[in-house]
Parts: structure tokens; C-alpha cells; sequence
């Protein structure tokens, strides 16, 4: 089992030149594309430095929503392959939109969801999980370990052992991070926070999805950075 060096991860992160991508990356206060941490934004009823414990965790992974969990790359596999499969799965999948976001609470953390459901955005998510999945490495014990400390189902825990993530297929729910776990107390004025300033800095509107990222994480204690953007397929099937 290869548990040392760099983690990937297969993400879908906006366009770095998007409101939307200045959104995200402002809350939490590190652009994933860039590689650079920024003053957290001023929050009515925030302090800096308590705006900043409340994103600390989203930071370490940058704006996002997952496709494919963070993993170690198999034995003999290497990144250069990596690209590669990364380019060939892009290279087949149709763009499409999503009718629009919005903040919500997710358990105990917030985080925009869509607005509406996509059958589109589940099939991508569906097919991201088996694309790369013979590049990664097992989960270690101590992973599975960590994982298993959060209530999960049984089919959880399946998805956990055989993809290296509870939330695949049937279990995947679309959201973009914006907070760490908080305290009930705290999540309404959270919540209004973060809600006006979205309504603000991006609104209402399609979000298209046209690329997906891979991330890199060269230990576990750096934050992921973006290092390759792959474009989803322009032209239609013949």
C-alpha cells in the first residue's frame, strides 16, 4: 500500500476568473489556482481571526466540490499517467449547466449545493469515481480508521473499502465547502453572512460546468493546489 508522497484529487473548481471563484476563495481565504492565502473577508458580526478558525478546514483543500476523493497514486503509477487518464476522461464527457447555487447548511457546516437537482452532474460524479480508479492506492488503515469516526451506513461503509470515499454514486451530494463543522449557536448568523454576501458577489444564474481540476496536496499538512484543468468535451458525440 503506498501511503507516502503527494495526494490528487479530482475536483470541479470555477473558472479562476469567475465571480464565483472569487467567491468561494475569499471565504476561505486561499486560492487554490494561485497557491496564495488572502485576508478572509469582512464579515458583519465577524472578527478576522474568527472568520478565519471557521474556515480553516475548507482552506486546506481550496474551493471545491468533489468528484474524486483525495488519494495516493497505486504503486507504479505516476503522475504523468495521472494527466493522461485525467485529459482521456474530460475528453469524453459533455458539457452542461447547473440552474444555479445556493448556500446551505449541510450537517453541521455550510457549503452551496444546487438549486435544483441534475441528473448531468450525478452521471459526471458516477463516472469521475471508476476513471481514476486504477491509479489509486487503498486507503490506509488509519484512513478507513478516521473515516469510520463519523456515522456512517452501511452502504457508507462499503463505498469507504471499495472507492476510498463514503460518498459515491447513489451517496454523492454535490456542495462546495465553505465552512468547518460549527456550533448550532453559531450557524444562523453564519448562514446570513455568507448568504448576503453570495447574493452580492455572484446571484442568480447558470453555473456552467466545462472542465474538471486535478489538485495536488504534497503533504498532508499543505494545502491542495490546482495543477491541471482538463475541458470537458465541446463537440457532441457523431
Amino acid at each position: 500500500m503506498n501511503d507516502a508522497g503527494p495526494r490528487y484529487a479530482l475536483y470541479l473548481a470555477p473558472d479562476p476568473a469567475s465571480e464565483l471563484w472569487r467567491f468561494g476563495s475569499s471565504c476561505i481565504g486561499y486560492d487554490a489556482a494561485t497557491g496564495e492565502t488572502s485576508e478572509v473577508p469582512q464579515m458583519r458580526g465577524f472578527a478576522p481571526n474568527v472568520w478565519a478558525a471557521l474556515t480553516d478546514e475548507p482552506r486546506r483543500y481550496g474551493f471545491h466540490a468533489t468528484l474524486k476523493a483525495p488519494f495516493h497514486l497505486a504503486v507504479g503509477a505516476s503522475e504523468a499517467e495521472l494527466f493522461t487518464a485525467v485529459d482521456a476522461f474530460a475528453s469524453l464527457q459533455q458539457p452542461f449547466a447547473l440552474p444555479g447555487l445556493r448556500v446551505a447548511l449541510q450537517s453541521r457546516f455550510i457549503a452551496l449545493v444546487p438549486s435544483a437537482p441534475s441528473e448531468a452532474l450525478q452521471d459526471l460524479a458516477a463516472r469521475a469515481v471508476e476513471a481514476l480508479e486504477t491509479l489509486r492506492a487503498p486507503l490506509s488503515e488509519s484512513d478507513i480508521a478516521r473515516r469510520l469516526q463519523s456515522p456512517l451506513s452501511d452502504r457508507q461503509k462499503e463505498n469507504l473499502r471499495r472507492w476510498g470515499y463514503p460518498y459515491v454514486f447513489d451517496e454523492f451530494r454535490f456542495h462546495m465547502t465553505l465552512t468547518g463543522a460549527l456550533d448550532e449557536a453559531v450557524q444562523p448568523s453564519v448562514m446570513a453572512a455568507l448568504t448576503a454576501l453570495y447574493d452580492a458577489q455572484v446571484g442568480e444564474g447558470q453555473v456552467a460546468i466545462d472542465s474538471v481540476a486535478l489538485f495536488r496536496q504534497e503533504r498532508r499538512d499543505a494545502p491542495f493546489r490546482i495543477i491541471r484543468r482538463a475541458p470537458l468535451r465541446t463537440q457532441p458525440r457523431a
